[in-house]
């Protein structure tokens, strides 16, 4: 008897075609925002990192002075080195950026923002790894880049959280260098 239920459940499922990927926008971009910075910036930089890399010194966090300096290094590498140029990609499956393809079902809503003189635009994703998709998005392709997304997911930019709050008012507050 188990034997015709499986038998019969087999015959009830039509093996699915696959749907071939209709790419319905597409542009090429820088991969993050860039500004270049000046020297005012990386002496800021510099003056805070050894500032707090002496009172770690009192407290000998060694290894904390270690994370510190390297994030210093980062952030000097990011200020220095143009991104290259990255092609994103809108399909009939979902958005590809980076070569990885982002499922419609892994996406949950898009919005764009400002970073410097660059739009970008930002899609939360299900997962906890990339939890946002940042893409920089060309000026004269937003209004396109927008009606597209919007076939497919809601435009809702999300409110402000505690950390995105004291993050801009901690940007105002210690400028890091002038306008």
């Amino acid at each position: 008897m188990p034997a015709r239920a499986a038998k019969g459940t087999l015959k009830s499922q039509k093996p699915r075609k696959p749907v071939p990927t209709k790419v319905l926008l597409s542009w090429k971009a820088p991969a993050r925002p860039f500004k270049k910075r000046d020297r005012e910036y990386f002496t800021t930089i510099g003056a805070i990192v050894f500032l707090v890399a002496v009172i770690l010194v009192f407290l000998k966090e060694w290894l904390l002075i270690a994370v510190v300096v390297s994030l210093m290094f980062v952030a000097y590498v990011l200020a220095t080195v143009p991104p290259e140029i990255v092609e994103h990609t809108i399909t009939n499956k979902g958005v590809e950026t980076g070569g990885k393809l982002y499922k419609w079902e892994e996406l949950k809503r898009f919005w764009f923002s400002k970073k410097w003189k660059d739009t970008v635009l930002n899609i939360e994703t299900e997962k906890s790894f990339p939890g946002r998709l940042l893409l920089v998005v060309p000026e004269v392709e937003r209004k396109r880049v927008e009606e597209t997304l919007a076939k497919y997911l809601e435009m809702e930019a999300p409110e402000p959280t505690f950390m995105d709050k004291a993050a801009k008012w901690l940007s105002e507050k210690v400028p890091l260098e002038s306008e």
